[in-house]
């Protein structure tokens, strides 16, 4: 008896039946693993995605927006609205809350890297046995409601609040004053600091755990040989450790700016009028306004504006990757 086996199929030896069995190539390991995870971003991601890009350029009805193709008298119509777009680019409103949010979000991750590097310097540092305890810590603020901590710097900076009675023990409400940052001496909540503050402390661990993941895999034989070539530890510490953290640098930093551009909670609670950003306008386009069309326009932009740019970076990276092979 023959039998003739495809090319595109692998033989397999079942050890309870003794059968041979041929498993399709897609089936391999390989295909397998590159293929799950396509299927979980077309799923969650680009379908969703395909739905708000529908809404984006459709009308909006009475209720909800209407769909794109009907048929009338057995007439396939398709209408595509891409006014939503034109009054979004010419409108001030949306260009002030995308650059405000950029602007907060960028200024959030320095805040977070300025912190969050030597945090994770000396965890890696530290001994073996002390690390783990370290990492705990770090993760302890997830074990609490994200509502309630955010609802705690209220408390904080609201006026009588500890962490205003220490700002102004220091005597720092004047320099933040001066800068910009507040708008009177004591006064800290909804304003840019307490927006910045509430932020940082939020995304702070998202910085720390790359930072920390590659800082502890770095060969330390690399820094004894700058300091025998005459390097001082400060000189070793930028010409070794810090080119030699950019990974954790980048996937700590694209991890904290990305959804702090589209961030609504802590604006609502922390900000004020001057700390407009797009999460807010969205929020107030699909239950202010009940204007689908016009958020999900403001959804779109703002996915494009951080996947585009990520996606060009990834590019570049990469091409740059096989160039140094």
């Amino acid at each position: 008896m023959s039998s003739v086996v495809s090319s595109s199929s692998s033989p397999t030896h079942d050890p309870e039946t003794g059968y041979v069995r041929f498993r399709p190539a897609w089936w391999r390991g390989r295909s397998a693993v590159i293929g799950i995870p396509y299927a979980w971003l077309l799923l969650f991601f680009l379908a969703p995605f395909l739905i708000v890009l529908n809404y984006s350029v459709s009308e909006m009805g009475p209720v909800m927006a209407k769909e794109l193709m009907n048929i009338t008298d057995g007439v396939v119509n398709l209408s595509f609205k891409y006014a939503n777009y034109v009054f979004l680019f010419s409108d001030d409103l949306y260009l002030r809350a995308y650059l405000s949010s950029l602007k907060y979000a960028a200024v959030t991750t320095a805040c977070c890297l300025f912190i969050g590097y030597p945090f994770a310097y000396f965890m890696a540092r530290a001994k073996a046995t002390v690390q783990p305890l370290l990492l705990m810590l770090v993760m302890l603020p997830f074990w609490t409601s994200f509502l309630l901590r955010v609802y705690a710097w209220k408390g904080l900076l609201s006026e009588g609040g500890w962490g205003a009675s220490a700002l102004n023990f220091l005597g720092l409400d004047h320099l933040l004053m001066a800068m910009g940052v507040i708008d009177a001496p004591g006064m800290y909540l909804y304003t840019p600091f307490s927006l910045v503050i509430g932020m940082t402390y939020t995304y702070l661990p998202f910085m720390i755990l790359p930072l920390y993941a590659n800082l502890a895999k770095m060969d330390l034989r690399l820094l004894e040989a700058a300091a025998d070539l005459g390097a001082t530890p400060w000189t070793a510490f930028w010409k070794v450790t810090v080119p030699l953290s950019k990974a954790g640098i980048i996937a700590g930093s694209m991890l904290v700016f990305i959804p702090c551009i589209g961030e609504f909670v802590i604006p609502e609670m922390l900000g004020g009028a001057r700390t407009l950003m797009i999460g807010r306008v969205l929020w107030d386009e699909f239950f202010s306004n009940n204007d689908w069309p016009m958020a999900s326009t403001v959804a779109v932009v703002l996915v494009l504006l951080i996947v585009v740019p990520l996606a060009i970076f990834n590019k570049y990276q990469a091409e740059a990757q096989e160039k140094t092979k």
